[in-house]
C-alpha cells in the first residue's frame, strides 16, 4: 500500500457556492462546476488562505487516503465520503500530519468565522443545490417594497414566486441571484447570495413563494439590480443554500437572537415560523437588533405588531442619541437574561449581520459566561458541537 496522505476537500452539503475559497487560493486549486466546488489535490499545497475566509466552515474538511479523489468524482459528490479504512496504523499516522501548527491556524481560522457549525438535532433535513448556475430556478417579482427611512441605507423586500418550480427552502437558508452581464473578462457574472426572511411554508403561507432582505450597496452589481427591480420581472435563481443556521423544529427550544441590518432576514424567517406553529405559546425568542437610527431598521413597524409573549425585543440604535449603543452593550445591559439563556441546554444562538459585529458580541458573551462561572471558549463549543451555536457574518 502507498503511504497514506492527507487530502483538503470541501462539505458538498454545507458549502454555500459563494466561491470566496476559490477566489482567495493562491494556487488556483480550488474549482467549481455547476454542482460542487472542490479541491485539486494535484495543486493544493496546504496554505490555508482559504480556511478564514469561509463564511460556513465547509472549508475546513480532510480524510487520509491511499488515493486522492480526483475533481471529477468530487464534482460527482451530494455528501463527503466517510473516512477510508487504511490498515490501522498508517492511517493514524497520515492523521497526525495534521500536525499542531495547521491545528493552531485552523483554531485561529474558526474564531474568526463562529467555527463549524452542526444543524439543529431535531431541525428538519435541507435540500441543497436544487438549482445551479447551468440549470437556474426562474421566480417572478410580485412584491418589492421599502423598508427603511434612511435614504443612506436603502433596505426592500423583494418577494419572488416560483410558479411551478419547487423551491423547498427552510428557514436559515439562502439562495443564488444571478445579475445579468459579464464581467471584466467576459464570463456571466457568479451568483450572489442572500438569506431567506420568509418561513417554509412561504411568505404568503401555502404559496410557492419566498422573500429576501437587500440592502443597496454602493456600486453593488446584484444588490442593485435586485433594488432596482420591479413587479412582474424575472430573476434566476440557484440553491437553496446552507445545511447548519437552521431553525430547530422542537418547540421547547429557545433562541437568543443577535442581529445588526439585514442580518435579520433568517431570524424573520424564524420568527414567522414560530408565529404560525407555536400557536399560544411564547416561543422562547429573545432578539438583540441594531441598527443606526429606527428609520434604518428593517421592519421596524412589522415587528412593533409581533407580540411580546412570543418575541422580546431589544431594538438599538448607534446613532440614534449622542450615546452610541451597539447590541453588544444591550447584551451587557441585559446581563442576567443572557446569562439565564445560556446556561438553559434548550437555548440555541444565532449572530448574523456585518462581519465587525462579532469582535464584540464575543467579548459580551465572554464576560456573561464567565458571570455564571462558564469558560466561554468550553460553553461555545459544547453548543457548537450539539447544534446550538451558528455565526453568519458577511
Amino acid at each position: 500500500m502507498n503511504k497514506p496522505l492527507k487530502q483538503h476537500l470541501i462539505d458538498p452539503e454545507i458549502c454555500i457556492r459563494c466561491y470566496t475559497c476559490e477566489m482567495t487560493c493562491p494556487v488556483e486549486a480550488i474549482v467549481h462546476n455547476d454542482d460542487n466546488v472542490v479541491v485539486d489535490a494535484s495543486k493544493c499545497n496546504f496554505c490555508m488562505d482559504c480556511i478564514p475566509v469561509c463564511p460556513t466552515g465547509s472549508i475546513d474538511e480532510w480524510r487520509v487516503v491511499a488515493e486522492p479523489y480526483p475533481v471529477d468524482e468530487q464534482f460527482g459528490w451530494d455528501e463527503l465520503p466517510d473516512q477510508e479504512d487504511l490498515g490501522g496504523s498508517e492511517a493514524d499516522t497520515g492523521l497526525e500530519a495534521l500536525d499542531e501548527d495547521m491545528a493552531a491556524l485552523l483554531a485561529e481560522a474558526h474564531a474568526g468565522a463562529g467555527g463549524k457549525a452542526k444543524p439543529p438535532l431535531s431541525a428538519a433535513k435541507p435540500t441543497v443545490n436544487l438549482y445551479t448556475l447551468g440549470k437556474p430556478a426562474v421566480a417572478k417579482v410580485t412584491g418589492i417594497v421599502p423598508l427603511t427611512k434612511d435614504p443612506g441605507h436603502d433596505v426592500r423586500h423583494i418577494i419572488l414566486d416560483f410558479a411551478g418550480q419547487t423551491m423547498p427552502v427552510l428557514e436559515g437558508q439562502s439562495i443564488g441571484i444571478i445579475p445579468p452581464g459579464h464581467d471584466a473578462e467576459g464570463r456571466p457574472l457568479l451568483p450572489r447570495l442572500y438569506s431567506v426572511s420568509s418561513p417554509r411554508d412561504g411568505e404568503r403561507p401555502n404559496y410557492n413563494n419566498l422573500s429576501l432582505t437587500v440592502k443597496r450597496e454602493k456600486g453593488g452589481v446584484c444588490s442593485n439590480y435586485l433594488c432596482d427591480l420591479k413587479v412582474g420581472d424575472t430573476v434566476q435563481v440557484t440553491g437553496p443554500f446552507g445545511a447548519t443556521f437552521l431553525l430547530p423544529d422542537d418547540p421547547e427550544a429557545r433562541l437568543l437572537m443577535v442581529c445588526t441590518g439585514t442580518g435579520s432576514a433568517p431570524m424573520r424567517g424564524f420568527t414567522m415560523r414560530r408565529q404560525r406553529t407555536v400557536g399560544g405559546r411564547s416561543g422562547g425568542m429573545v432578539m438583540f437588533f441594531g441598527a443606526r437610527t429606527p428609520d434604518a431598521l428593517p421592519y421596524f413597524g412589522p415587528l412593533k405588531k409581533v407580540p411580546a409573549a412570543l418575541l422580546e425585543q431589544h431594538l438599538v440604535y448607534s446613532r440614534a442619541t449622542e450615546a452610541k449603543e451597539y447590541v453588544q452593550d444591550r447584551m451587557m445591559a441585559e446581563e442576567e437574561r443572557v446569562a439565564e439563556l445560556l446556561a438553559d441546554p434548550k437555548t440555541h444562538v444565532y449572530v448574523c449581520g456585518l462581519r465587525g459585529m462579532e469582535q464584540g458580541v464575543e467579548q459580551a458573551f465572554v464576560s456573561i459566561a464567565e458571570s455564571i462561572g462558564q469558560p466561554w471558549g468550553a460553553l461555545k463549543d459544547a453548543m457548537r458541537e450539539e447544534g446550538r451555536y451558528h455565526v453568519e457574518t458577511y
